[in-house]
């Protein structure tokens, strides 16, 4: 311990030393020492110092080479600042700078004025300047705002009114950034530019960071409005969702159920979800299984369900109606069943429905229709003698003599009245993205 305290000892004034020393004038002292030296540093000291602001309260004086200053300076640094100028005049051996801060109101309050008003006469002359700048920018902004009014050329090169508003944004953006850049390089303050653009950068990350799902939404909606994927009165199913198409706007996707409801999707669910649309392919396909007899002939049965699907009104010729031997149950065979319509003007539930009334009836006809299940029950009463396969047969369906009634009406009349429900809803004043000559995916 007493060792560590000798080292510091030893230390410490030579640190002391150099922290004095550190600011002083260096080189060799000479050994002739005069009053007119002495004189001839002060009063270059003092001229020096008379040509500086914020020096007008030190004195110099100088004896042996050594200069000692005293006064008060409006602050530290400045005060500072002399050790390097008095530093610098030839002849300075060392330099004792005795002067501090003052503390007088009036003197720290008058350099203040003095550069309010300094300030007050720069902004008076480059008013004009100033005015012109701004004049500047105003005219090339609003050269740039009638510019975008204009229907055209951004109805021609857009593909929908959405992305027209969008090419009409960035066209004022641009005339914006141009008549910025303009009234900065008049003004010679360019270099305000950068910083404006990246602080502009920094708030419009943190701003997208914020509202990640609505941007997300946005961008949903640009890629929707360019491919359509979808028309207004399409029927389609998005995310377990089935309803006709009302309109697309830069938000959402809005579907008429068949409940008569209102369906509100996100256009960034819409974007990402498998989309079903029943309507772009005028042909659409119906299906339905029916049982027959075990025992039948099932080529007899295919043949006769074939001939009253295709003899059929509603049903189109191309693409042919199918029937196939789906599967084979306890009791029945089932015949799975398809045929075609033209779904503008039938209605696909209808028609379906018709075809499974028409076939049965036919298949009860023939005689070829599946029973109903039977089961023999055994009782205590049974003699063991008697053959089981001797009990009575259970009754079986005797053919229909009455023929069925011919088809009735399938007209699409349901959705003619939905399509009828989402015109009006299309005439209401409300943003549509859709658009007829859009391309489609």
């Amino acid at each position: 311990m007493r060792l560590i305290a000798l080292v510091l000892c030893l230390l410490l004034p030579v640190a002391g030393v150099q922290a004095q020393t550190a600011d002083q004038p260096s080189g060799t002292i000479t050994v002739t020492d005069s009053a007119t030296q002495d004189g001839a540093i002060a009063t270059r000291i003092r001229a020096i110092l008379k040509e500086l602001d914020g020096f007008d309260d030190i004195t110099v004086t100088v004896s042996s080479g050594i200069v000692t200053l005293r006064g008060h300076t409006l602050d530290t640094p400045t005060a500072q600042r002399l050790n390097e100028l008095v530093g610098r005049v030839e002849g300075v051996v060392a330099i004792k700078n005795e002067v501090t801060e003052t503390t007088d109101v009036v003197q720290r309050l008058n350099p203040a004025v003095e550069r309010f008003f300094t300030r007050g006469k720069q902004l008076l002359a480059f008013t004009p300047l100033a005015l012109i700048a701004i004049s500047l920018f105003a005219l090339i902004v609003l050269i740039g705002f009638v510019l975008a009014r204009r229907e055209q050329p951004w109805n021609r090169l857009a593909p929908n009114a959405f992305i027209a508003d969008i090419y009409r944004q960035i066209f004022r953006l641009v005339f914006v950034v141009g008549g910025l850049i303009v009234a900065l390089d008049i003004i010679n303050a360019t270099a305000l530019l950068s910083g404006i653009l990246g602080a502009a950068g920094i708030v419009g990350l943190a701003i997208g960071f914020a509202v990640r799902d609505t941007v997300e939404n946005f961008i949903a909606s640009i890629m929707l409005s360019i491919r359509q994927p979808f028309r207004p009165n399409d029927t389609v199913e998005i995310e377990g969702d089935t309803g006709k198409v009302i309109r697309l706007t830069s938000r959402a996707t809005i579907l008429l159920s068949f409940d008569g409801n209102q369906i509100r999707i996100p256009n960034s669910t819409v974007f990402k979800s498998r989309i079903v649309n029943f309507s772009r392919n005028a042909e659409r396909r119906f299906t339905f299984e029916l049982g027959v007899a075990t025992e039948a002939d099932l080529a007899k049965a295919q043949s006769l369900a074939l001939s009253t699907l295709e003899g059929l009104p509603f049903v189109l010729k191309t693409p042919k109606a199918s029937v196939w031997i789906e599967s084979v149950g306890d009791s029945w065979v089932n015949m799975g069943m398809a045929a075609w319509i033209d779904q503008h003007d039938t209605s696909i539930v209808l028609a379906r429905s018709e075809a499974i009334r028409l076939v049965q009836a036919t298949y009860d006809s023939a005689g070829v229709g599946a029973q109903a299940p039977a089961y023999r029950l055994l009782h205590e009463g049974l003699e063991l003698g008697r053959d089981i396969n001797q009990l009575p047969e259970p009754p079986r369906q005797h053919s229909l003599e009455t023929p069925p009634s011919p088809p009735q009406d399938v007209e699409a009349l349901e959705e003619k009245q939905l399509e009828h429900i989402v015109e009006l809803e299309r005439t209401e004043e409300n943003p549509d993205l859709l658009h007829k000559n859009a391309n489609q995916e």
